[in-house]
């Protein structure tokens, strides 16, 4: 009977330290939704899609689709949710880099299960092209996914501005 009390409290810990990681990182747009399984008492299984900005450089934008789980486990948060996220990036105006960067720099992280698993979006600079490049994957402690998405965001002129240099942002 103890140990139950004692495994209570850790869950409770652990959720409380859950919420304030996430309240600190940045909150995305949830744009639209779309139900994939019908469940007759509790929510739908749905494909959701959200938007962010890219923190540090200013004229970016990503969209990503990923699929949440409804049902009881859903609706209390304890379903791992799968791997599978699609992405798109887009430059929405005139490009700022507001700091030196390094490759595979995580712009945006979201907890996919109750402990276990997250989703990354992590950002490069292909230097030789200038053009960024965003791309989105899950990690697990024990074991990640091989499932990922890229999308690439060539740096073009905006009015009569010409682009900056992503390689001279490097760090």
């Amino acid at each position: 009977m103890v140990w139950r009390r004692g495994l209570r409290a850790l869950c409770g810990v652990a959720c409380l330290g859950l919420a304030a990681g996430t309240a600190l990182a940045q909150e995305p747009d949830r744009i639209f939704d779309k139900s994939t399984v019908w469940r007759p008492l509790t929510p739908n299984d749905k494909l959701v899609v959200y938007g962010i900005d890219d923190p540090d450089v200013d004229g970016v934008a990503c969209h990503y689709t990923q699929p949440e789980k409804g049902g009881i486990k859903g609706t209390l948060g304890l379903a791992e949710e799968v791997s599978d996220i699609s992405l798109s990036c887009r430059q929405v105006g005139p490009v700022k880099f507001k700091s030196k960067m390094k490759q595979g720099e995580v712009v945006f992280s979201e907890r996919r299960s109750l402990i276990f698993k997250s989703m990354q979006i992590v950002r490069g600079c292909d230097a030789k092209r200038n053009t960024l490049i965003y791309m989105v994957y899950s990690d697990k402690v024990v074991q990640g996914s091989p499932k990922n998405s890229t999308s690439t965001v060539p740096l073009m002129p905006w009015g009569t501005e010409p682009p900056p240099k992503c390689g001279d942002f490097l760090g």
